[in-house]
C-alpha cells in the first residue's frame, strides 16, 4: 500500500517525541526537520513540503504545547490536522445535475487508467441506486472500446459505443440515448495521449462545450509521482478540471501525489483505486486518510466494506437457524467468500490501527485459497458433520485438493477455534456487538 515507507518514517520520528516528555523548541524543529525529509522521499512537492512544516512547526512552538506533559501527542495531533486541511478537509462528494443525465467526463493521461475507472465507478454508483452509461469517446487507443465493452458488462452498465466516429459527435447523441433508456448517469471515456499536447486538450475542450458535464474529473496515476502533480496543474489550467481521481493506490509508490494534488490544484481528490478489482474503489476521506498516513489505520472505511461485502440477512438467518456447535464447514467456506469480497487482505491488514507495526509480515492474498480448495474435495456429508474426518478421508481430501494432510489437520484446527469464538459470542451481548460491527463473524 503506498505511504508504507513514509508511515514507519513519521512514526519513528513521532517515537522520539512522545519518548521525551516535555518537549523545547529545538527537540520539535529537528523533529519537523525529519518529517519534511520524509514527505520529499514521498515525492511531495516541494512547496507544499515546505508550507505544511511553516504550519506545523507555527503552531507546536506554542507556550501550551512546549509546557504539556504529553507534548508528543500534541504534535502528533497537530500534523494529522495539517495533513487533513492538506488533503482537502473533508470528503468532496460527487455534484448532480438538475437534469437527466448528470455527465462525468473523466480525462488524463494514456496509462492511466482511465478506461477500467469508469467502470469502477459505474459500478460505485450502480451500489448506489443509479443506472449509469458509459460512453466510449476514446477511438485512437487500439481495443480501448472493447476494454470499455468488457469492464462494463462486468460492473452492469450500459456501454454506448459508436465505434472512430468523432467522439464530440457520439458524447452528444450518447445524451439522447441515455434519456431514452432511461439512464440518470452517463460516463464519458475520453482519449489519453502519453503527455499533455495541443490535439488533446483542444479535442476535450470540444466535448466539454458539447455536452457541458456535471463534473470534469481527471484520472492520474500515484506511481508516476510528482509528474503526476505537473499533469493535473496543465489539465486544470487548460480544461478546469472539478476533481481528481488517483489510480494504483495500492502499490507501493511513495504517493506524494495524494498529498499534493490538492494544495497544487485547489480541487479534491474524490475517489481512489485500490486494487485491481472493478469493485476495488473508495470515495476519499481526508480524515482517514491521514490516519492511516500516520498508522492509526482506518476502521471506519474497513466497516464500510465489510458492510457491503457481507450478507448481513444470511448471517441473520444463519444465526437463527444454528447454534456455535451446528456451524459446518459449509459456513465457514460462506465466511471465507465474504472476506475475499472485501477486497485484498494486505488492504484489510493496512486499515487496522497498529499494523505498522507489523512490517514484514506479507499477508498472500492466495491464502484463502488452500483451505478453500480442502472444503470443496469434502463430500457434502463430510462438510455438513466435520466430526466424521478421519485418517482415511483426511488423506483422501489432501490428495484431491492438492495439498498435505497436515494442511488438512490445521484448518480443522481453525474450524475448531471459531466455533469456540463463537460460542462465546452466542449470548445477547455477543450477538448485538456482531450486528453492530457488521462484520463477517
Amino acid at each position: 500500500m503506498a505511504f508504507e515507507s513514509l508511515t514507519e518514517k513519521l512514526q519513528n520520528t513521532f517515537k522520539k517525541l512522545t519518548g521525551k516528555g516535555k518537549l523545547n523548541e529545538q527537540n520539535i524543529k529537528e523533529a519537523m526537520r525529519e518529517v519534511r525529509f520524509s514527505l520529499l522521499e514521498a515525492d511531495v512537492n516541494y512547496k507544499v513540503v515546505k508550507d505544511f512544516i511553516k504550519r506545523v512547526t507555527d503552531r507546536s512552538i506554542g507556550s501550551e504545547i512546549l509546557s504539556s506533559l504529553n507534548a508528543g501527542q500534541q504534535v502528533i495531533k497537530i500534523v494529522n490536522e495539517e495533513l487533513v486541511e492538506l488533503m482537502g478537509g473533508a470528503n468532496a462528494k460527487l455534484t448532480w445535475s438538475s437534469s437527466v443525465p448528470t455527465i462525468y467526463m473523466l480525462c488524463g493521461l494514456q496509462g492511466a487508467g482511465k478506461t477500467t475507472m469508469a467502470a469502477k465507478l459505474a459500478g460505485h454508483l450502480i451500489k448506489q441506486g443509479k443506472k449509469p452509461m458509459l460512453v466510449a469517446c476514446d477511438i485512437y487507443r487500439p481495443a480501448a472500446i472493447k476494454q470499455l465493452q468488457v469492464v462494463g458488462e462486468k460492473v452492469g452498465a450500459t456501454v454506448y459505443e459508436k465505434g472512430t466516429q468523432d467522439p464530440v459527435i457520439t458524447a452528444k447523441e450518447a445524451i439522447k440515448e441515455a434519456r431514452y433508456w432511461g439512464n440518470d448517469v452517463m460516463i464519458i471515456d475520453t482519449a489519453g495521449r502519453l503527455h499533455v499536447d495541443e490535439q488533446l486538450m483542444q479535442e476535450l475542450k470540444n466535448i466539454k462545450e458539447a455536452v457541458r458535464p456535471q463534473e470534469i474529473m481527471l484520472v492520474i496515476d500515484a506511481m508516476t509521482g510528482q509528474d503526476a502533480v505537473n499533469v493535473a496543474s496543465s489539465f486544470n489550467e487548460q480544461l478546469g478540471i472539478d476533481g481528481v481521481i488517483i489510480t494504483k493506490l495500492d502499490s507501493d509508490t511513495r504517493g506524494g501525489a495524494a498529498l499534493s494534488v490538492r494544495a497544487v490544484t485547489g480541487k479534491p481528490i474524490k475517489f481512489v483505486g485500490t486494487g485491481e478489482k472493478l469493485s476495488d474503489i473508495e470515495a476519499f476521506h481526508p480524515d482517514r486518510m491521514a490516519s492511516r498516513i500516520l498508522g492509526m489505520g482506518d476502521v471506519l472505511t474497513l466497516i464500510e466494506k465489510a458492510t457491503q461485502a457481507v450478507d448481513l440477512e444470511e448471517i441473520e438467518k444463519l444465526e437463527r437457524a444454528k447454534s456455535p456447535a451446528d456451524m459446518t464447514l459449509e459456513d465457514f467456506l460462506d465466511q471465507m467468500q465474504q472476506i475475499k469480497k472485501m477486497g485484498p487482505l494486505q488492504n484489510i491488514l493496512g486499515m487496522l490501527p497498529g499494523a505498522g507495526k507489523l512490517k514484514g509480515v506479507e499477508i498472500d492474498d492466495d491464502a484463502l485459497k488452500k483451505p478453500e480448495a480442502i472444503i470443496r474435495s469434502m463430500t457434502p456429508a463430510e462438510r455438513r458433520r466435520p466430526s466424521i474426518l478421519n485418517a482415511s478421508r483426511r488423506k483422501r481430501i489432501a490428495m484431491g485438493a492438492g495439498v498435505t494432510v497436515q494442511d488438512v489437520n490445521q484448518l480443522m484446527r481453525q474450524f475448531t477455534q471459531m466455533q469456540s469464538m463463537m460460542k462465546q459470542m452466542s449470548g445477547k451481548r455477543g450477538r448485538r456487538a456482531m450486528r453492530n460491527m457488521k462484520l463477517p463473524f
